[in-house]
């Protein structure tokens, strides 16, 4: 395994001690606990733009949706569930955001099941908070953040081979195909969020990885997935 791997193999003893930063990629372990690893699920935050106020916000509406759980803008809203303090460009803005339905039950059953990793194209000085406060039960593994990412063809691509572990073994959940277009056959797409409180894609996701964290070929279980 060369130097750019950023999470190593390890064993269930090593398992008791954090993951450590290799390479030129960063990681954010915390909360780590001890758990037999079925598969590695990469629960992936979404895009944001360029430096700047743009980090907070997207073209049109000044928000950025997260297809692991949450839906964030720097617009103030009345039920927000956290609001989170963001310093850019000596400026400190107030982000407000709205947690997904069923999030917090998808959480903490992908966490029973696997071993998460939050993997995201946004900045870690406003992803970190938010993890903090949206993952109660430590289910992330190691927190990887935008200069994690490969700046691909005007996007910020996350690209699995970088990560230390075995592609058969490995399942990245994102609403943006371009996040993984290195590893389309890995990917269980996920319909963009924004504030439909009748939303169940997270509960109804719940039964699939429950079946996939017990197959030995993942990649058919996958492109069914992918085919529906």
């Amino acid at each position: 395994m060369d130097n750019m791997s950023i999470i190593t193999q390890v064993s269930k003893e090593e398992l008791k001690t954090p993951l450590r930063e290799k390479g030129r990629l960063s990681v954010s372990s915390k909360k780590l606990r001890q758990r037999s690893i079925l598969r590695t699920i990469f629960c992936c935050l979404a895009h944001t733009e360029d430096e700047g106020d743009q980090a907070l916000s997207n073209r049109n509406n000044n928000s950025s949706q997260v297809p692991d759980g949450k839906n964030s803008t720097s617009q103030p809203v009345s039920n927000a569930d956290f609001i989170i303090p963001v310093e850019i460009d000596g400026n400190v803005h107030q982000v407000y955001v709205l947690k997904r339905p069923y999030v917090d039950e998808f959480l903490r059953r992908m966490g029973e099941l696997f071993e998460c990793v939050l993997f995201t194209a946004s900045l870690s000085k406003y992803a970190d908070p938010v993890a903090d406060l949206l993952d109660k039960w430590g289910a992330f593994r190691a927190r990887l953040f935008r200069e994690s990412c490969v700046f691909h063809q005007g996007n910020y691509v996350k690209d699995l081979s970088r990560l230390g572990r075995d592609l058969n073994n490995l399942v990245i959940v994102d609403n943006s195909p371009a996040s993984y277009v290195f590893h389309p056959n890995n990917a269980v797409p996920i319909a963009s969020w924004f504030d439909d409180m009748s939303d169940t894609e997270l509960l109804d996701l719940i039964p699939f990885f429950e079946r996939l964290s017990k197959e030995e070929d993942i990649f058919t279980l996958l492109q069914e997935h992918q085919s529906r």
